[in-house]
């Protein structure tokens, strides 16, 4: 939660009571600190550390930008000044967070000192009118854990806005010539959504293969590391190639400023160096920089929201879609070469040969069961939207490469999803349950959240806290 920080601007409005504004202000800040929280506070702006002056909120914005803040974070200590909330949002225009506090029982002459929840119904229509996208979280106590959960939620989809505002992919190479499901609109991208492509030729990068392998030290800790992590069942000089590719991809993807990588990983690459690319792009996932394979930008940016969804803590894996379940009815395989980072896998995996080429370089190892969520950030025609959804991993046949076989609550449907689209084969899982917070973060970035196990409602529910 330390790389998210929040602007806090607790608000009130001068007809209700003042000094339980400021009151409640500092209870939450204080829980804020508890939750380890971080945040930028106003108190140095105004007198009573609360927002509701035009004067005060002109400082706050240019404080707010200073610092850079992730997300907005407005508590309604009482019923709060609507405007300044609007305005104050619109200009920083990053994600937005309501909040107020359960009020009292009214006193035994019938005062009400607050009127919180009436003033969040005001900020939301406000918010509204200068079309500002909010997230929105129950009138509640800050007791209650749906306070916690809420914050922890929104931090999460802070954290999302932010990696996918911030995409920069290092594209080795174009896509395979077969592949025309992966092609994507590299303007487009770029105008709707500020996503760069930073384009290298195979050349580029077998030319820092060579350096790495010259250097040797690098590539020595790379192979050492295989040698304690997997069961090698490749020579040595393949190992050697191994490790090196992987150095060389980190080396380009740092030096053009990336936070994931989409490689051609055939077959051009095999005549350069003799090897697959997945188990370098294993130990790249393994690290938290998302590789995908075949040149899939749209399966690059999914690894990137769907990392930041699980607040970077959990590792994801990019996975074809590709044969039903033999025995179960809502089951199906999700499986690749082997570019599946090691904290997925069940058992110990093997670096050894792929499925459906003859180059070592794969990585071999059925990922672990549980719950999960699996998703897709596609577009065609203009239009993009992210599938998303929940499965869990069930026993089924071994397969080659790096597999897990799971159940999802109705396949067909989601079946005719992909195949009716803006979808293709490939989708990006993780696991952990972050369909709410992918959900969430989508009203944000401009895209249509697309859920396939049709179940919005729940989901709303539980960002709102029930």
């Amino acid at each position: 939660m330390k790389n998210i920080v929040l602007g806090f601007a607790p608000t009130r409005r001068s007809i209700f009571s003042a000094p339980d504004a400021v009151k409640y202000a500092d209870l939450t800040r204080s829980k804020l600190k508890e939750l380890g929280v971080s945040f930028v506070d106003i108190n140095d702006i105004a007198e009573d550390g609360l927002l509701h002056d035009e004067n005060d909120r002109i400082k706050i914005a240019a404080k707010f930008k200073e610092k850079k803040v992730d997300g907005l974070f407005f508590p309604h200590g009482n019923f709060g000044t609507e405007y300044e909330v609007a305005r104050l949002a619109k200009e920083l225009g990053v994600p937005v967070l309501l909040w107020g506090p359960r009020d009292e029982r009214p006193d035994e002459n019938g005062i009400r000192l607050r009127d919180s929840q009436c003033g969040l119904f005001a900020t939301g229509k406000v918010l509204r009118r200068f079309q500002v996208p909010f997230t929105y979280l129950t009138n509640c106590r800050l007791e209650d854990s749906e306070f916690e959960r809420g914050i922890r939620n929104f931090l999460a989809v802070c954290n999302v806005v932010k990696a996918f505002r911030n995409t920069r992919i290092l594209q080795i190479g174009p896509r395979p010539y077969d592949f025309w499901s992966t092609m994507c609109n590299e303007g487009e991208l770029l105008e709707r959504f500020n996503i760069q492509l930073a384009p290298i030729p195979i050349p580029e990068l077998t030319i820092e293969v060579k350096r790495a392998k010259e250097e040797k030290a690098e590539v020595s800790k790379v192979m050492a590391y295989c040698r304690e992590n997997f069961q090698v069942a490749v020579k040595d000089e393949e190992l050697e190639s191994i490790a090196a590719l992987k150095v060389a991809m980190r080396k380009l993807a740092d030096q053009y400023g990336c936070n994931a990588i989409a490689i051609q990983c055939w077959n051009a690459l095999q005549g350069e160096l003799g090897i697959m690319p997945c188990a370098a792009n294993s130990l790249l996932n393994e690290e938290g920089l998302p590789v995908v394979c075949e040149t899939d930008i749209h399966g690059a940016v999914t690894a990137i929201m769907c990392e930041a969804a699980g607040m970077d803590q959990a590792r994801t894996f990019f996975a074809d879609w590709t044969v039903r379940h033999p025995d179960n009815e809502n089951g199906e395989l999700l499986q690749h070469c082997g570019p599946w980072p090691i904290s997925c896998a069940s058992c110990k995996p093997k670096i050894g040969y792929p499925l459906a080429f003859r180059h070592p370089g794969a990585v071999e190892a059925e990922a672990k069961h549980g719950e999960m969520t699996l998703c897709r950030f596609d577009g065609d025609n203009g239009e993009y939207s992210l599938l998303l959804g929940n499965a869990k991993g069930i026993p089924g046949p071994y397969t080659k490469g790096t597999y897990v076989w799971v159940e999802v609550k109705n396949l067909k449907k989601l079946e005719a999803k992909i195949v009716e689209g803006p979808y293709i084969h490939h989708c990006v899982g993780i696991h952990r349950d972050v369909v709410p917070v992918l959900y969430e973060a989508c009203k944000y970035i401009g895209i249509s959240p697309d859920l396939y196990d049709d179940n919005e409602e729940e989901v709303k529910a539980y960002i709102r806290g029930e």
